[in-house]
C-alpha cells in the first residue's frame, strides 16, 4: 500500500491536493461573492494556493494525533495554529516581498490586519472537520493511488511544486528590488525583468498590493 499511515509521501500529496482545491474554492468564492472571475494562485504556474497547501500540511503534523478526540480540543488548538500560521504568511510577505495578500484591518478584532478573530475560529471549525472527515478520506484515497511508479511520479510533481515556488519567490523578490529602485546588475534579474514584469506579476496576482514602507 502506498504512502500507508502519517509519512513524508502523504504530506506531498496532501500539500499538492490541497493547494490546487484550496486556489479552485477561492476562485468560486471571490465569483460568487464579488462577481469576479480572478486567479488565485499563488505560483507563476497552474492553480496552486500555497497558503492552503502549507496549512493543511501544518494541520495534519499538529493534529493527527488528536483524530477521535473532541472536538472543543480540536477545535482550540486548530484557532491558535491556524492564527498564527496566517499571521506569520502575512508578516513574511510583507517583509520579504514588499506585497500584502489580504488586510483584515476592516474586521474587528484584528491584529494588526494580519489575523481576526472570525477567521481564527474558522481555522478552528476547518480543523474538526479536517481531523475528523476530510484528512481521513484524503489519506484513504492517497493509500490507494493505483500506480506503479507512484514513487517516481511524487517525486517528479514535488519538483514541479520546488521549481514554481523557485521562480514566483524569485519574481517577487526583484519586484520588491524594482520597487526600491535597484536595477538589474546580473544575468537573473535581467531575465527576471523581462519575463515577470511588474504588470505580469499584477495581472497574475489580481488581489495583491504593494506594501508601503
Amino acid at each position: 500500500m502506498f504512502a500507508k499511515g502519517y509519512n513524508m509521501y502523504k504530506l506531498i500529496w496532501i500539500f499538492v491536493v490541497t493547494s490546487f482545491i484550496g486556489s479552485l474554492f477561492e476562485i468560486l468564492w471571490v465569483f460568487i461573492s464579488a462577481g469576479k472571475l480572478m486567479s488565485r494562485s499563488s505560483l507563476l504556474y497552474g492553480q496552486f494556493s500555497v497558503i492552503w497547501g502549507l496549512g493543511c500540511v501544518l494541520l495534519t503534523i499538529v493534529l493527527h494525533r488528536l483524530e477521535g478526540k473532541r472536538n472543543f480540543l480540536i477545535f482550540g488548538v486548530g484557532v491558535i495554529a491556524g492564527g498564527g500560521y496566517e499571521y506569520l504568511c502575512s508578516f513574511l510577505s510583507e517583509k520579504v516581498f514588499g506585497v500584502i495578500f489580504w488586510d483584515y484591518s476592516g474586521y474587528s478584532f484584528n491584529v494588526h490586519g494580519r489575523i481576526n478573530l472570525q477567521f481564527c475560529f474558522f481555522w478552528g471549525l476547518i480543523s474538526v472537520v479536517w481531523v475528523q472527515n476530510i484528512y481521513p478520506f484524503l489519506s484513504k484515497h492517497i493509500e490507494s493511488i493505483p500506480l506503479t511508479y507512484r514513487k517516481q511520479l511524487t517525486m517528479m510533481v514535488l519538483a514541479f511544486m520546488i521549481f514554481d515556488m523557485g521562480i514566483s519567490a524569485v519574481a517577487l523578490l526583484r519586484m520588491h528590488q524594482r520597487q526600491e529602485g535597484i536595477i538589474a546588475h546580473n544575468p537573473i534579474s535581467i531575465f527576471l525583468d523581462e519575463h515577470y514584469s511588474d504588470e505580469y506579476l499584477s495581472q497574475r496576482y489580481q488581489n495583491m498590493k504593494l506594501a508601503i514602507n
